[in-house]
């Protein structure tokens, strides 16, 4: 995910390494400021806590490391944090003197690219830990003191909501080095429960016709999820459950990464450059396949989605399936439609805020559960998993809705518009619910495979 420069009551558990969700107050276009500001509370601590415990878990020599060139050193991302709430909450909102003005291009994250990073002079772990505390400390006074009304940068709390999902979306950036790093486990949790509730049917039908695409009424939306806009979507089937382990070991199996049939031509020269034969972390030991899971070397769980792969091997996958990659409006109306009203929800379930029934979401688990639980997390149409377990990659460019408009600064998005960026939905089991609905985009590179990405596979129904 590009990074803002691009339940929740949640508490951290210290000794597992994983964040309880819990049932944080939602925000509604109509919430008064007094629920407007407890929600913004919420959301702020809880981003907080998981900072410090992604943080907290290793030694500071594992802070300034540089885990992988793909990745920032865990300690730019706790300063950049501080850095972005400083200028947006701090300077921007409450319209005070900056207090480290001088640090400001060292944590702009479009002035130096993440394999740089480490060479700069960086704030050491103590030091970016209390500037991001002293920043904190004066933001919730700026929010006890804000009106949550008037110009759209205040109105309905949304720079606070913008800045808990920018560190949430650090967060799960800093899971991914946490996932990178070499050396014993330094997070640990529980599985997600295992809720399936028997047989499944292997596809949906989804209904052609218009459905509603987008917000113009969600109060912490970013600017790529606006505005609510109508889409007519032809009927189509798509998979109940993400593609699962075992479904891609048989890809495997047949040879599917030494066939060009099945590649786009600059995703096979990509596999072949890179050696590549199997989803990044796997390896095999005599007749199984085996992963490394933060620190851990386990036999990969055939009933679990399909994790850390490229938008080249969804795509190359779903070909030799006889399938393709769903559209991004497809995977919205499949989400979000509901067919008896007409309607689309904030989310698969319907409009309440995500709890642990609905989806693995939070960090509460640091993988994904097997393919076909959270029964009560299925959209109107039956289709599961929606929501939480695995990034999903669609067919789609990441592109400008109808009547976009950049805010509150281009580099959001607008910079990353184009044939570039693939789309991907859903979230992780790393991202946190303020950063994940119904409606939120996120987008990489198609080569990306150290995301928590996966994927479902389509068809169309006129093909019947």
């Amino acid at each position: 995910m590009t990074e803002i420069d691009t339940d929740t009551d949640t508490a951290t558990d210290t000794e597992t390494g994983a964040v309880r969700g819990g049932g944080a107050p939602s925000v509604a276009a109509d919430a008064g400021p007094e629920a407007l500001r407890r929600r913004a509370l919420a959301a702020l601590t809880a981003a907080r806590e998981r900072t410090a415990l992604l943080t907290s878990c290793v030694e500071d020599g594992e802070l300034t490391a540089q885990h992988s060139p793909l990745m920032s050193p865990l300690v730019w991302d706790l300063a950049h944090i501080g850095n972005q709430e400083e200028q947006w909450l701090w300077r921007a909102v409450a319209g005070r003197e900056a207090l480290r003005p001088e640090i400001d291009t060292l944590y702009d994250a479009f002035e130096h690219p993440r394999a740089t990073r480490p060479s700069l002079p960086l704030l050491p772990p103590r030091e970016a830990r209390a500037y991001a505390a002293d920043v904190r400390t004066r933001v919730l006074d700026v929010l006890e003191a804000t009106a949550l009304e008037g110009r759209p940068l205040v109105a309905d709390g949304f720079a606070f909501g913008m800045i808990a999902q920018h560190e949430q979306q650090h967060d799960e950036t800093m899971l991914i080095t946490h996932q990178l790093r070499t050396g014993p486990a330094a997070l640990t949790a529980p599985p997600p429960p295992d809720s399936r509730t028997g047989a499944l049917p292997a596809e949906v039908l989804v209904p052609g016709g218009p459905f509603t695409m987008g917000t113009s009424d969600e109060p912490w939306a970013l600017d790529n999820e606006r505005p609510a806009h109508h889409r007519v979507v032809p009927p189509f089937h798509i998979d109940t459950v993400p593609v699962t382990n075992g479904a891609y070991q048989a890809f495997i199996a047949d040879g599917g990464y030494t066939d060009p049939r099945w590649w786009r031509p600059e995703g096979f020269e990509q596999i072949r450059k890179h050696g590549i034969g199997a989803p990044l972390f796997w390896h095999r030991d005599g007749g199984q396949w085996l992963r490394r899971r933060f620190g851990v070397t386990e036999p990969v769980p055939e009933e679990e989605p399909v994790l850390h792969v490229s938008w080249y091997e969804a795509d190359a996958y779903a070909r030799w399936a006889g399938r393709r990659l769903p559209t991004e409006a497809e995977w919205e109306k499949a989400a979000r439609h509901d067919p008896v009203s007409g309607r689309s929800r904030r989310y698969p379930w319907g409009d309440a805020e995500p709890g642990p029934r609905h989806a693995n979401l939070g960090q509460r688990h640091l993988r994904p559960a097997p393919a076909g639980s959270y029964p009560e997390g299925a959209s109107a149409l039956g289709v599961r998993q929606l929501i939480g377990d695995v990034w999903e990659w669609t067919a789609s460019d990441f592109l400008p809705y109808p009547g976009f408009r950049a805010f509150p600064y281009k580099e959001y998005s607008e910079v990353f518009f184009g044939p570039g960026h693939k789309v991907l939905r859903g979230g992780s089991f790393a991202v946190d619910p303020v950063a994940c609905r119904g409606t939120f985009r996120n987008w990489d590179l198609p080569v990306r495979r150290q995301i928590f990405s996966g994927f479902r596979t389509a068809r169309s129904a006129e093909l019947d």
